[in-house]
């Protein structure tokens, strides 16, 4: 047999095509070409592959030997093609028998010396030949990974020559099967040792409850840090459909999976001084972001305003959809980004002396240019908008009594959140235009009152639909099936930004 095809997974975006890597040898000067829009990795594989295949004592057929990856338009990169296309060549010529090459994908890099080397990407390429029915073969690296579905037979291997003798029924690889389990280990950090800012403590529960965005504005040193980084204590655990959408986004990044919690939801805290790239994905090969990276998770901007307004803007499509398509002229990917924003700044240039009143020294220009380097458009997409005042030195006294724990909190969380699923199967922070008309309708008491907030402070209309999802996340809270008047209340004295403005054209 001078022709053998073996099948494997590229790597677009979150999707894993299929690959048929078609081997043929034929007549003519010894040489091997690789054809298929291959990159410099993938060329290079043809060294790795003949070290390989002589270190595992196996003959280099002396022909001339074209591999085709097809198909030819998809662009192929990495080294994962390495292990199918020396099975390729064994099965072309004689040395291996093609019988179980049908029935089962391969994935893996080869060293010289024939181990095999995990790659990246495994998790989607997983779910690819599940969707299949074949069997996966991959390096023993991967095999976690893989592990993560349910009814896929996963069989890891070390080296070429474990494959070999798999294929040739000498020696069958193990099915792998330990699901990796996450780590339940507590979070360093608790709720409780936030001292005071009992408004900040309610908001926060709310935006949990409801996977709202919210922006905390207040002086250095106020705890906004403290608050962010305790959201995810009091997050609901997320399902094992939303734990494997995050997992596949950390699988083809470049820092690759981490088994020990792939279904805790991710925390991202990207510096200021980040590119648009960086936060939403790009490159010449497209890459996922922070913001596909926090998907299902928290995404915190700690001094928001330091932030380039051009890096900021870039994030309000994706706050509204929940996915980014990044587009280049050679191709084009599609990465999920449903994250859940959590923002901090000082409301003026200066810090120390101002307490949000009559001790603030910068002018009013200079308070007025400071906010507006975050653009309307942005604020109006974020739902959940608190001052985090200076606190009295007796509040911070080790004696001093401490708020409800993490654990508390998140209670509350868990039964508001199974709330919404149960009524629309998704948050209130996701609920459309239609949808929001159906399950935060108002009596007439609590719309005479919205309309005047709408009017006093000059609010858009896609800050009337975020007031009345805070409010329908507030009334969750409480077990209410309507809407009331404290809920709405309540909802409209968390729009910080919007009286500060509205205050101004008033």
């Amino acid at each position: 047999m001078s022709l053998a095809r073996v099948y494997t997974r590229a790597q677009l975006g979150i999707d894993a095509p299929e690959v048929c890597v078609e081997v043929h040898l034929g007549n003519g000067l010894p040489s091997l070409a690789i054809v298929g829009l291959p990159e410099a990795a993938v060329r290079e594989s043809k060294d790795r592959v003949r070290a390989a295949l002589v270190n595992s004592h196996y003959e280099f057929p002396a022909r001339r030997i074209t591999v085709n990856l097809a198909p030819a338009d998809l662009p192929k990169e990495g080294g994962r093609y390495d292990l199918p296309i020396a099975l390729g060549i064994l099965a072309a010529s004689g040395q291996l028998p093609a019988d179980g090459l049908e029935d089962a994908e391969f994935l893996g890099e080869l060293a010289l010396s024939g181990e095999l080397r995990g790659v990246r990407g495994v998790l989607p390429a997983a779910i690819a030949t599940r969707a299949r029915g074949r069997e996966f073969v991959i390096p023993t690296a991967n095999a976690g990974e893989a592990a993560l579905l349910n009814d896929l037979t996963t069989r890891p291997a070390d080296h070429l020559l474990a494959v070999c003798r798999h294929l040739a029924g000498q020696d069958p690889l193990p099915i792998y099967t330990d699901k990796p389990v996450s780590s339940e280990k507590s979070l360093d950090v608790d709720l409780s040792d936030v001292r005071g800012q009992h408004q900040a403590r309610r908001a926060l529960e709310i935006a949990a409850a409801g996977g709202h965005n919210i922006l905390m504005i207040g002086p250095p040193g106020t705890g906004k840090t403290m608050l962010a980084n305790r959201l995810a204590t009091i997050l609901p655990p997320m399902s094992e459909a939303e734990a494997l959408e995050t997992a596949v986004v950390a699988s083809i990044s470049e820092q690759g999976l981490r088994l020990d919690d792939w279904s805790r939801r991710p925390f991202r805290a990207p510096h200021h001084t980040a590119s648009g790239v960086a936060l939403v994905g790009g490159g010449s090969q497209p890459k996922p972001g922070e913001i596909s990276l926090a998907h299902n998770g928290v995404l915190f901007l700690d001094e928001l305003t330091e932030f380039d307004r051009h890096v900021l803007e870039v994030l309000r499509e994706p706050m509204e959809t929940g996915h980014i398509t990044i587009s280049r002229a050679a191709r084009q990917a599609d990465f999920p980004a449903r994250f859940q924003l959590v923002a901090a700044m000082n409301p003026c240039p200066q810090g120390y002396a101002c307490d949000l009143g009559a001790n603030c020294i910068c002018t009013p220009e200079q308070r007025n240019r400071h906010r507006s380097r975050i653009s309307a458009p942005l604020l109006d997409r974020i739902d959940l908008q608190i001052e985090v005042p200076q606190l009295p030195h007796d509040v911070l006294r080790s004696d001093a009594p401490r708020g409800e724990t993490s654990a508390e909190v998140r209670a509350r969380v868990v039964v508001a959140r199974e709330r919404q699923l149960a009524r629309q199967d998704r948050t209130n922070a996701q609920l459309s235009a239609r949808e929001v008309d159906r399950h935060c309708s108002l009596a007439d008491a609590e719309r005479s009152l919205l309309e005047q907030a709408m009017q006093r402070f000059h609010l858009s209309a896609r800050a009337y639909h975020r007031i009345l999802k805070v409010s329908r996340s507030i009334a969750d809270l409480q077990d209410s099936p309507h809407i009331e008047g404290p809920h709405l209340a309540e909802a409209l004295g968390y729009r910080a930004m919007d009286r500060w403005n509205g205050a101004q054209q008033g």
